[in-house]
């Protein structure tokens, strides 16, 4: 039997065809998905259908990529309402990001494409407004701004909108380098990815589809914010590893943690063990800080942290099984299955200024960090 080092090693080998071949992702976190997911992908094609969300053909693409399924891996003992509610929401943000910032004209127009993002932030913010009332993105807006509204509270809907502005100013930035043809350093790719992938603004929601509002005194802790950030950085390294072959057999320019981990001068193959790397690094010590909040922490606290760690394995059990990656046409190296250790469990920061203020939260294990794996106690809050 292969060592998981030496298989990994031999399944990333490179043809000029299909690039890296992926291994399985490690991950701690075991899947769980709502009963109700197939309902609510009926019903979230149903919704984008009624509000007309992007182009014809963006709109029949978005619609078979199992995004109800997404949201139900997400919350999978959700509020059912809310879990409907999040799979029609992560499908207009895809509508606004494909349909704009990945593939429309205003992607490489930063300056028009941020007034067009603060219009829609004024129809978050004020629903009544009359603007933007052709618009079908202004629509489908006004929809979920009045469920946000009835499912969550004041505070979750203030911090929703704010997420959603964090979000609109991140793409912004990726378009003034898609318009520059420009690829950031890893420092600041890693910060805009923590905003750009609009994890931010799920994190009400997790609250929303269990009927309670964090509490401030716990929610604005540094600790809890990293875990949240932690959570993003997964999410999104995930996304990046598994859209990749996606984004770089299309067109347009793309940015992707690879391509900027290349442009820093490594090749395809060991950028792809890199970002793994990274990404199991991160995993690890997320597993840690879980287990030390859920001792201390309120039973929100610990309902927030396991919403969390679902959004984590529900992003994975999407990305490798959804047709907007496997792209049938065109198939991905994608992995079948997930790894049960990691490539790299070492406590040590990544070299990444943003982010490695992470390590100073947690005390570094006893056991041998190469061997991470969730313990028990961190299993429960997970």
């Amino acid at each position: 039997m292969l060592t998981r080092r030496t298989r990994i090693e031999r399944q990333a080998a490179v043809t000029p065809e299909t690039g890296p071949t992926i291994p399985p992702i490690f991950t701690p976190i075991p899947p769980a998905i709502h009963p109700r997911h197939a309902d609510i992908d009926v019903q979230t094609a149903a919704w984008a259908e009624t509000f007309r969300i992007g182009s014809d053909g963006l709109r029949a693409k978005l619609v078979v990529q199992d995004i109800g399924t997404f949201s139900a891996r997400i919350l999978p003992e959700g509020r059912e309402e809310v879990v409907s509610l999040l799979a029609d929401f992560v499908l207009w943000l895809f509508g606004v990001d494909d349909g704009h910032c990945e593939e429309g004209e205003l992607g490489h127009r930063p300056g028009d494409l941020a007034g067009l993002l603060h219009r829609l932030i004024r129809v978050a913010q004020n629903p009544e407004a009359p603007m933007m009332t052709e618009d079908p993105l202004a629509a489908g807006l006004r929809d979920l701004r009045l469920r946000v509204d009835r499912y969550g509270t004041a505070g979750q809907t203030a911090r929703w909108i704010d997420a959603l502005r964090e979000y609109f100013f991140s793409v912004v930035w990726e378009a003034a380098h898609r318009r520059a043809g420009t690829v950031p350093d890893l420092n600041d790719y890693t910060l805009m990815r923590l905003y750009d992938g609009a994890t931010s603004v799920v994190l009400p929601m997790l609250e929303m589809g269990h009927g309670y509002e964090l509490q401030p005194h716990e929610r604005d802790r540094t600790a809890v914010r990293a875990a949240a950030e932690m959570a993003s950085f997964i999410i999104t390294w995930d996304n990046d590893i598994f859209s990749h072959h996606k984004e770089r057999r299309s067109s347009g320019y793309y940015l992707n943690a690879l391509r900027v981990l290349e442009e820093e001068g490594l090749s395809p193959k060991k950028a792809l063990r890199t970002a793994i790397a990274q990404r199991d690094r991160v995993m690890c010590l997320y597993v840690r800080l879980a287990e030390q909040l859920s001792r201390e922490g309120s039973p929100q606290l610990r309902r927030y942290l396991a919403s969390l760690s679902s959004f984590i394995r529900g992003a994975q059990d999407w990305g490798i099984t959804s047709v907007r990656y496997t792209t049938p046409d065109d198939p991905a190296n994608l992995p079948p299955v997930f790894s049960d250790a990691p490539t790299d469990g070492r406590h040590e920061p990544l070299g990444i200024p943003a982010v490695d203020w992470w390590w100073d939260l947690v005390p570094a294990p006893d056991a041998d960090p190469a061997a991470c794996a969730a313990p028990a106690a961190a299993r429960a809050a997970l």
